[in-house]
């Protein structure tokens, strides 16, 4: 075994020697096969110093067609694209929510967000409740993600990990819900769900600043995206070979207020300004927003390289649900805030240089929760007893490129007196929508329809049943207890 391995290592590290990139996958792909006992860790087989570091990338608001990797010809982004070329692209990976808040809790969690109470909605401007039970938390000051719940953050601190947000939070507006009090070390943070990108101030009439460093609000000039790309940047550049971090950036692009980097005024947008409206998005200014976070990857990325990190880095890229309509879910139908494919089928890539293969498309069904469990397993830990996480760890299916299995996912989104609910058994899915009194029901093989166009409700009357029947299990069984 050790002669087999050194062409490739020394001593603990790897260690790439005269050999091309693509010799160098072929040759570590080959021995994903084998088994090694290190001294430090091994994933797919390879041996490594230590765990590697983990840098969690989120867009906001994202469409499943808004980038040149999943077929958008108008919008430049060769980074991400690259990205997709050196990793693993996924065509059915599913946001947790079709809007922030509850995704974000999901991903942080490992678990159905429903678990924790009052965040299936977004938490709204100005630390709004949007349904009774969010109203309910608010008034009594507790809208947001409790210490109380396990995060992958504090897990990941608890294993040795440096732990660090630039971007954007939406889980709390109260001091006892800060990204600090969840185990993050450095926190450069958006609290809420959107602010002008240049004056860091949510819209009218909350016009509240919004802009915080380790939980304190502070004034700092530039273009948000800019500003998350370079303390993310300036943290790499801050660590050292010697402990693994975990570097999460929840970019804001592109959800509105819509303002490209050259779109600087002296004063902040006014309330009645479409710039704010979801659905007005100007198609050149939403190209250059997501084109600038691209460009903001890429300078992440380099940092990894110049401190020689990047081959020993997971990097995970996903948006947290669907497009509005002012960006491209193509070919599914639906927008952000409902259930619908374009709602909740987003990007997702993760690229893990030795470990998992290079342009592989893959069509396994996942969510983003099962990223957690993902992230939990590189890190050589696991979620305690108490909190299993709901999500399965899909890298490590990709790396033992094993069998796709099917599965059963579930949604709840509630707003005001709007609830929807959707059920996706194997290639069936069940969506239920309910506003006040009036209900509507829709059933679709995604198999043969992907764009929901046919809804076979009055013709599989069974198959509706038995989903109905899932949906209800699964509710009663995440039923918060707060």
């Amino acid at each position: 075994m050790k002669e087999l391995l050194s062409p490739l290592f020394e001593g603990d590290n790897l260690m790439q020697k005269t050999i091309t990139r693509r010799q160098f996958l072929s040759q570590t792909a080959g021995l994903a096969a084998l088994t090694v006992v290190p001294t430090g860790c091994h994933f797919g087989g390879i041996r490594r110093a230590r765990h590697p570091n983990v840098i969690l990338i989120m867009a906001d608001d994202l469409g499943y067609g808004d980038l040149g990797c999943y077929g958008c010809s108008e919008i430049h982004t060769p980074v991400i694209d690259n990205l997709a070329e050196d990793g693993v692209r996924f065509t059915a990976f599913y946001a947790n929510a079709p809007e922030c808040t509850p995704t974000r809790t999901a991903l942080l969690t490992g678990r159905y967000q429903q678990r924790v109470g009052g965040l299936e909605c977004a938490i709204g401007i100005g630390n709004v409740g949007r349904y009774d039970d969010a109203i309910r938390l608010r008034k009594t000051n507790d809208l947001g993600l409790p210490v109380q719940e396990t995060t992958i953050v504090r897990l990941l601190k608890n294993a040795g990990y440096a732990t660090s947000i630039c971007g954007k939070w939406h889980l709390g507006y109260e001091t006892k819900f800060s990204p600090n009090n969840h185990g993050f070390d450095y926190a450069f943070y958006a609290i809420g769900g959107g602010m002008d990108y240049f004056h860091h101030v949510e819209p009218p009439p909350s016009n509240m600043h919004s802009l915080y460093l380790n939980g304190k609000s502070i004034k700092r000039k530039g273009y948000f995206t800019d500003l998350v790309t370079d303390e993310a940047a300036q943290f790499i550049e801050q660590q050292s070979d010697k402990t693994p971090f975990f570097l999460y950036v929840p970019f804001t692009a592109p959800h509105s207020p819509y303002q490209r980097p050259s779109d600087y005024r002296p004063q902040p947008l006014l309330e009645n300004s479409d710039l704010w409206n979801q659905s007005k998005g100007l198609k050149e200014v939403y190209f250059a927003m997501i084109e600038r976070m691209d460009q903001g990857i890429g300078k992440i990325l380099r940092k990894l390289q110049e401190k020689k990190m990047a081959d020993n880095a997971l990097v995970i890229f996903m948006s947290d649900n669907g497009a509005s309509r002012s960006g491209r879910n193509l070919p599914f139908s639906g927008y952000k805030g409902n259930l619908f494919e374009g709602g909740i089928r987003v990007p997702c890539i993760a690229k893990w240089p030795g470990v998992l293969p290079a342009g592989l498309v893959s069509e396994y069904p996942c969510m983003t929760m099962d990223f957690s469990a993902s992230i939990i397993r590189a890190a050589g830990t696991k979620p305690p007893p108490d909190r299993p996480f709901d999500g399965m760890d899909i890298l490590q299916k990709i790396q033992i490129k094993g069998p796709i299995q099917e599965r059963t996912f579930f949604w709840r989104a509630r707003r005001g007196q709007l609830t929807r609910k959707a059920v996706r058994d194997g290639s069936l899915k069940y969506i239920y929508l309910q506003n006040e009194d009036d209900i509507k029901e829709y059933l679709f093989d995604l198999k043969q329809d992907p764009a929901e166009k046919n809804n076979l409700l009055s013709e599989r009357k069974e198959d509706v049943k038995r989903l109905k029947m899932l949906l209800k299990k699964w509710e009663d069984k995440v039923e918060h207890k707060r």
